[in-house]
């Protein structure tokens, strides 16, 4: 798709959502995962896509996929780099580079149901999570690429929902015996 193609088409979903907000809400694909054995897993879309991870050697795993923590980075990276993707198609950037870097920094005890040192649960969430943006847009004062970025990162769902910590349901299903 070129630039234009994607400027048309947020132009049209902005003015239907204007008109008629309620069409805005929608279920998203749902991501499964299956189990396969030791500590490997398969995500599959409905699409056909599939995912496999599993965990690095010293948590029991082959080490040979990439970790649940990593997709986690790498849907907060794609999902900054499109929505900046979206943001400058949509007003006119011309873009020649774009990069989104995401790291975090994790405390292990958290995904072993270690404690800390006075009997506290470690949580299993990341300590911290980076964003690095390496962007190139000719022409295009700092300030202005500077706006379009912050504001396709508050735009961002990955970034909202781990930014908003959105509340996760739990329902378990057990197989009968």
């Amino acid at each position: 798709m070129t630039t234009d193609t994607i400027s048309q088409a947020i132009q049209r979903v902005r003015a239907v959502l204007m008109r008629r907000p309620q069409r805005a809400m929608h279920a998203d694909d749902a991501a499964v995962a299956r189990w396969e054995q030791d500590l490997r897993v398969v995500c599959h879309h409905e699409n056909g896509t599939r995912i496999a991870t599993d965990l690095p050697i010293e948590l029991g795993g082959r080490g040979d996929r990439v970790t649940p923590g990593w997709l986690l980075r790498a849907g907060l990276a794609s999902c900054l780099a499109t929505r900046i993707a979206m943001a400058a198609a949509a007003d006119g950037i011309a873009l020649t580079r774009l990069e989104v870097q995401a790291t975090s920094t994790s405390d292990v005890r958290g995904i072993l149901g270690i404690t800390g040192d006075l009997g506290e649960p470690v949580s299993a969430e990341p300590r911290e999570v980076r964003l690095q943006v390496r962007i190139g847009a000719p022409g295009v004062p700092r300030e202005r690429v500077q706006a379009l970025v912050d504001e396709s990162q508050r735009c961002s769902p990955v970034s909202a929902a781990l930014g908003n910590a959105v509340p996760v349901v739990l329902q378990i299903e057990l197989d009968p015996s």
